[in-house]
């Protein structure tokens, strides 16, 4: 009986621990996956690229199209 009462309060214990954990990793990637999207803003790749000297172009891209002959 004591044995069973010790089995249940250990599992409670554990399972309290691993809720905490989940809850720190689910905050840790929350941060990441921010932190990822703020990175793959067009203004802050601009911002990188210019302090390495690269611009973005000022001529738009041009679409080919190819015809294919039979």
């Amino acid at each position: 009986m004591i044995a069973s009462s010790h089995s249940a309060d250990k599992k409670v214990h554990d399972i309290a621990r691993l809720g905490d954990e989940v809850k720190e990793l689910r905050s840790a990637f929350v941060d990441g996956r921010s932190r990822l999207m703020r990175i793959k803003m067009e203004s802050s790749i601009v911002k990188k690229m210019s302090e390495k000297g690269l611009v973005p172009s000022e001529i738009p891209p041009k679409k080919i199209k190819l015809k294919i002959k039979n």
